[in-house]
């Protein structure tokens, strides 16, 4: 089990007084680090390597001093040496390194003095060793716990994606399809993230179990895969006690993730080498949000027509959902920060209640973006609410005890079976890169594993099913999301016969496009309720002929009125080959 933070504050000032006298480059380092580790309980060997030799660009050599492939590179120099030559040559090292290895930190120290750069969040922070206990969550990656800000059209996005599409198309290749690879697949995302974000602990003890415990032509591989999806599902209460130690380091998920028995695959050396690469790749910085790019990145084009598939950017979603909600929430919160009565603190705690009562319907979810998206900002605007209830310095609750929002106030309804796992999963995913961010805001260790909650995704036909069934619209706060658009002359004939019928305009409906249904359809779920709609929708529901059928049935037969809207604008994509489409 993870040290809390407490512990590691407590370790980090018994480090800090044991090395408090040293600063002698050569001889100490190495035990310097062995120990600095060992603050985070992380045997540094398993992770980062010392004299790591490095070719420059000018062709001299050089030895990182400590190296931690894609994470950390540390340039030590002896007690009252100028760090400004360490960071001029730890740039040097930088520069020269593969991309794929190029960390994002780095750590500049004389023994006494820390110089920490994270070059993602292009943030730096300075200290002296004995005030290591109060910076000690800036090593937070360490575990696996950083913060993270996500970036439309992020290369590191569109790269993973491409991984997993590269590892379904060799497992495709092989004969194995269907039903098996697309649970498969989501379950070994799964493991990828929980490996560099520490839900799995030690880090990378994934990779290392697949490196050093499978055969390297993956004859056996299948079955090591196989024992660890059932361990996953196991309390470790209820371990036998023959399990082979490897494989009891691993937690109990939960969740149902890794219920459902799966045929597994037949490795061989090359599909084996597929999933190591994927392994090495650092998932803690990809944005859940992509999964819609993951899935599309393994799609053919034709099915993708055929679905009315368009998968979205990040900066595009919050088009939708900051007008339809959080502009409101975020005017709100802004108002009860700026009281100085005594009603000051009541109000922002059941402000922040009411943020766990609001219900998220997304009718046609796909893989979860919107969901994901909406979900992380409710929680970031519940942790700035936090920060205002119980500012760090007194801190009167245990982190669990703090967030009152869940994932469980989140439903979807999708037609394929594999992208409604894959929202669900990304959301559990979202869900631990907030209590991370949450933990290192409060100082104190948070995480929902074993997943006890679960978000409310439904794999079905959103046209064909009663959606007061799985959320009643009387308890429903907003409908959100971008169903799918085909055009009149693209559609089935049970897409045509589905619009005809909830249109109930006769042959006179018979050009409106498949994604006026999802319009009507809402629009009648929530005549009865308060709940708020924002939808995508191709800019053509807004010209020609449609127009007459469609707006006087929202309008007079639903009762809608039009709260917010855009200019045409294009609607882009995370995934290679980007949808072509305005809205």
């Amino acid at each position: 089990m993870r040290l809390s933070w407490n512990e590691i504050r407590i370790r980090a000032a018994q480090f800090a007084q044991d090395w408090k006298d040293a600063g002698y480059e050569k001889g100490e380092t190495q035990s310097f680090y062995n120990d600095f580790f060992d603050i985070f309980d992380v045997k540094r060997r398993t992770v980062a390597r010392y004299e790591e030799h490095v070719q420059r660009l000018d062709n001299s050599r050089g030895f990182i001093d400590l190296f931690w492939p894609g994470v950390l590179l540390v340039e030590q120099k002896s007690a009252g040496i100028n760090l400004a030559a360490a960071r001029k040559q730890a740039g040097t090292y930088f520069d020269a390194l593969p991309e794929r290895d190029r960390p994002r930190y780095q750590l500049l120290c004389d023994f006494q003095t820390f110089e920490l750069l994270d070059r993602d969040e292009r943030e730096e922070v300075s200290f002296a060793l004995a005030d290591l206990p109060k910076h000690v969550e800036k090593f937070g990656f360490i575990l696996g716990v950083q913060k993270r800000t996500f970036r439309d059209q992020d290369p590191v996005n569109i790269e993973a994606s491409e991984r997993v599409g590269q590892l379904h198309d060799a497992l495709a290749a092989s004969g194995y399809t269907g039903h098996d690879l697309e649970q498969f697949l989501v379950r070994i995302v799964f493991c990828l993230f929980a490996d560099d974000t520490g839900i799995f602990e030690p880090r990378d003890i994934f990779f290392d179990f697949l490196e050093n415990r499978t055969q390297k032509d993956g004859s056996d591989l299948g079955g090591w895969l196989a024992q660890l999806f059932q361990i996953l599902n196991t309390p470790e209460d209820r371990r036998p006690t023959t399990l082979d130690e490897d494989l009891n380091r691993f937690p109990y998920i939960n969740g149902d993730l890794f219920r459902d028995p799966l045929l597994i695959p037949s490795f061989n050396s090359e599909m084996r080498q597929r999933l190591i690469d994927a392994c090495t790749f650092d998932w803690s910085s990809i944005s859940p949000a992509i999964f819609g790019s993951l899935f599309q990145s393994v799609m053919d084009k034709d099915e993708r027509r055929a679905r009315g598939a368009h998968y979205t950017t990040e900066k595009n979603i919050l088009k939708v959902i900051e007008p339809l909600f959080l502009d409101a929430l975020r005017a709100e919160f802004l108002h009860l920060k700026s009281r100085r009565d005594s009603r000051r603190i009541p109000e922002m705690i059941a402000f922040q209640q009411r943020l766990g009562e609001l219900r998220f319907f997304d009718p046609a979810c796909g893989c979860g973006n919107f969901l994901i998206i909406a979900y992380r900002e409710l929680r970031t605007l519940e942790i700035e609410v936090l920060k205002e209830i119980r500012p760090r310095g007194q801190l009167d609750a245990l982190a669990e005890l703090l967030s009152v929002v869940d994932v469980d106030q989140f439903y979807g309804i999708e037609l394929g079976e594999f992208p409604a796992h894959i929202a669900e999963v990304a959301l559990w995913m979202m869900d631990h890169l907030m209590n991370n961010r949450l933990s290192l805001e409060f100082g104190q260790t948070y995480a929902r594993i074993p997943l006890e909650k679960s978000p409310h995704i439904w794999h079905g036909d959103a046209l064909e099913i009663d959606w007061n069934e799985l959320l009643p619209a009387v308890e429903c706060s907003y409908l959100l999301g971008n169903p799918p658009f085909v055009g009149a002359n693209f559609r089935s004939p049970e897409q045509r016969e589905q619009v005809r019928r909830i249109a109930a305009l006769g042959k006179s409906g018979d050009t409106l496009d498949y994604v006026t249904a999802w319009f009507i359809k809402a629009g009648e779920y929530v005549e009865h309720s308060k709940a708020q709609i924002g939808f995508v929708a191709t800019n053509s529901i807004t010209q020609g002929e449609q127009v007459a059928q469609l707006w006087p049935i929202l309008f007079d037969r639903c009762k809608l009125d039009i709260a917010f809207a855009h200019r045409t604008f294009a609607w882009g994509s995370d995934a290679r080959g980007m949808a072509q489409v305005h809205v």
